[in-house]
């Protein structure tokens, strides 16, 4: 016998020695039959993959020191693509598996169930479909199982269930459909287990009480129903319970601490949990977590915990045992109450309070300043009243500051320019008063300022203006006076301008136009006056509204080139001239131009009155030239005219006066004795009319004397003139 074993143990060495080259070659060739259905290698890291290089020196592989064949292949992330080949089932030699984060295609190859030595499977992060193969199930070894982020399909293979050493299963966000199968109860070595970001749907089962090792269990954004399973209150190892967006309902056990003394995190918003009235003494009221002292997070938003009544905050005091506790999210429930003092003694470790969207009353703790590992404090939407207490100075690491649609009154404390972290402050729909405090300009990393709807007055503080970061600025509907700051080309980044409804007055700022991201103007409702400003830049805007202003002068004809423009509000101010109609313009129900008495044109929907019809500019131009020439050459005419009839009359009194000189050597010749009255008689008594020239001692007169029937010429001579009497002299 021992000479039998001898013999069999040589044999089996000399087979390995020699067996070697083939053993070698048939993981060679099935890794490069692998390589050849890779479509994609933009890194180029596979071109090690040939006969030129030892198999054990490939890029991703790895060899056992003892027999020298592929143990792991390790290509995660090395943006390789196409489809996996069959040719993998082939490694048997096999333990660890790592194809994630890459653009795989096609199905997961039936032949990986030939790995019976894998531990370790990643396939996670690619496009993998046709659902999770049964096969998988033969890999009996398997303690990490991650097929994530792949658009997988189908369901749960009940055949899983015989992966008993399974330590890890993750199996989230691969549109999953189906119902779990109890067989995942068989799992008892499973710590944990993912199955977030499916569509599986029904009821948990109840064999996963069987899983006293879990610590993770993630079941969110899912279709399960039903109530919230007993069988996770058996999991006394629990640490993280994710249960969040899903169908859930009906009671929580009140105590729910006590069974998960581990727990740190939960997450069990978006259902619809109530609690039963009628198992605890804490009616209506969130069951008790102070037994949880390593609790971190407790989030169930989106219930319907809690009556409207007070003792349903009562919940709060019992987690100032929580030493540990970070978060605490309990918003969109039905709590009641005033909020109690002892929340300002929870955790210093607390990032994050959220109890918006319930009814709670009261006041801020005056204390609340306590908490100073604050970041996130959001109350809004809530019934709470009085002032800001001072002490949220002292919460220099908030980000986020929500105290909106409450009604709370007073000021807004200086002490808020101590938060020089905060992102976000929003403070709108209460009843604060007084100033906007200058300190603000202090928060420096501010993208969101929201304190519209309140009782506030005075001017906009120039330090907003500082605010390079900010892309929100709402303030409406306050009383808010003064003019808008003229440095506003400062915030760079707005995207939304909001200070509607408020009594501002001057005009709007040339540097608005600088705000080259923002998208949204509300400027109604104020007294503004002068033009609109030279925003032409600001192409992206979407929607513009200066509505019941005392703006005046033309519409800019640039809107038209706003081509993301939504809506443009110009009504009720004392704008005049011609309505554009191109681009935007044409569509009525996009720009709103009533209320202007002096505006005209436009497109007929906007029922404007039509404008006198003028040339445009270029043709106004070319008219005027036109004009200017049609005048010179009518003046030239008229000039023509008027020299041609002077050179005539001139021709005409020449001849006149020779035919009067010739009339005048007749009448003395010929009629030397007439009176003066036959005179006086034949020029109609010295007539204007017949009157023929006027010289420097008398004038000439025509005369018809009857006896003769002939015109002659008649000269009075004026004797009053100095020199008259030597001309009668002379022409005696």
């Amino acid at each position: 016998m021992r000479v039998f074993l001898l013999l069999a143990f040589n044999a089996l060495m000399l087979l390995e020695t020699h067996g070697f080259t083939f053993n070698d070659e048939t993981d060679k060739r099935a890794l490069l039959k692998f390589k050849s259905k890779v479509s994609e290698d933009k890194r180029v890291l596979l071109s090690s993959w040939n006969h030129s290089f030892p198999l054990c020196n490939w890029m991703g592989v790895t060899c056992g020191r003892k027999h020298k064949r592929v143990t792991i292949l390790e290509l995660g992330g090395l943006q390789l693509g196409g489809v996996i080949s069959p040719s993998i089932g082939n490694l048997s030699f096999l333990t660890y598996l790592d194809l994630s984060n890459n653009s795989f295609g096609g199905t997961i190859p039936q032949g990986v169930g030939n790995l019976f030595r894998l531990e370790n499977l990643n396939m996670g992060l690619n496009n993998l479909g046709g659902g999770i193969p049964a096969s998988i199930s033969n890999c009996s070894r398997l303690l990490y199982l991650d097929i994530f982020a792949n658009p997988l399909g189908r369901g749960v293979p009940s055949e899983l269930g015989s992966l008993t050493n399974l330590v890890s299963l993750n199996f989230r966000d691969n549109n999953l459909k189906g119902k779990l199968p109890a067989s995942l109860g068989n799992l008892t070595s499973l710590m944990r287990v993912s199955f977030g970001g499916n569509n599986i749907e029904g009821g948990i089962p109840d064999d996963i009480a069987r899983l006293s090792q879990m610590m993770i269990l993630e079941l969110s954004f899912n279709k399960f129903s039903g109530v919230f399973p007993s069988a996770v209150y058996n999991l006394s190892s629990l640490g993280n319970l994710y249960m969040a967006f899903n169908n859930f309902s009906g009671p929580l056990r009140p105590d729910f601490g006590i069974l998960l003394p581990n727990l740190e995190e939960l997450n069990v918003g978006g259902n619809h949990f109530t609690v039963a009235l009628n198992d605890n003494n804490l009616i209506g009221s969130i069951p008790s977590f102070g037994k949880v002292p390593n609790l971190l997070w407790l989030l169930l938003h989106g219930n319907s915990l809690g009556s409207y009544s007070f003792g349903d905050l009562e919940f709060i005091t019992s987690l100032t045992n929580c030493t540990q506790l970070e978060k605490l999210e309990v918003s969109g429930n039905r709590l009641g109450g005033d909020l109690p003092i002892s929340i300002a003694n929870l955790s210093t470790k607390l990032n994050d309070l959220v109890l918006e969207k319930n009814h709670i009353s009261g006041r801020v703790p005056h204390n609340i300043g306590n908490l100073m590992g604050l970041q996130t404090l959001r109350l809004r939407d809530n019934m709470l009243s009085g002032p800001l207490p001072t002490s949220l100075g002292n919460l220099v690491g908030l980000g986020f500051l929500d105290l909106s649609s409450n009604k709370m009154s007073g000021v807004i404390p200086s002490v808020i320019g101590n938060l020089t972290r905060l992102v976000k402050l929003h403070l709108y729909n209460n009843s604060f008063e007084g100033t906007i405090p200058p300190s603000l300009g202090n928060c420096s990393d501010l993208l969101q300022l929201q304190i519209g709807y309140n009782k506030l007055n005075g001017t906009i503080p120039t330090e907003v203006m500082q605010l390079s970061h900010l892309l929100t600025l709402s303030m409406p509907g306050n009383s808010l006076t003064g003019a808008l700051p003229k440095d506003f080309g400062q915030l760079q980044n707005l995207v939304q301008l909001s200070v509607s409804d408020n009594r501002l007055s001057g005009e709007i700022p040339q540097t608005l136009g600088n705000c080259l991201s923002v998208e949204e103007i509300y400027l109604q409702g104020n007294s503004f006056d002068g033009a609109i400003p030279d925003i032409e830049r600001l192409v992206g805007v979407k929607r513009i509204d200066l509505s019941n202003n005392n703006l005046s002068g033309s519409i800019p004809g640039y809107f038209k080139n706003f081509f993301k423009l939504e809506y443009l509000n110009l009504s009720v101010n004392n704008f005049e001239g011609r309505v554009p109609t191109k681009g935007k313009f044409r569509n009525s129900t996009i720009v709103l131009v009533y209320g202007n008495k002096n505006l005209c044109g436009g497109v007929k929907e906007l029922k404007l009155k039509p404008c006198i019809v003028q040339a445009p500019p270029m043709e106004r131009k070319h008219s005027s030239r036109k004009v200017l020439r049609n005048v010179a050459i009518g003046v030239g005419v008229v000039v023509a005219l008027v020299f041609i009839l002077s050179l005539c009359w001139f021709r005409i009194r020449k001849k006149n006066q020779k035919t009067n000189d010739t009339a005048l050597s007749t009448l003395e010749i010929f009629h030397e004795k007439i009176s003066y009255g036959d005179l006086r008689n034949a020029t109609d008594g010295f007539s204007l009319s017949n009157m023929v020239g006027s010289g420097s001692f008398g004038t000439v007169f025509k005369a018809l004397l009857p006896t003769e029937n002939k015109i002659v010429a008649v000269k009075v001579l004026n004797m009053q003139r100095r020199g008259g009497d030597e001309e009668l002299y002379g022409r005696m």
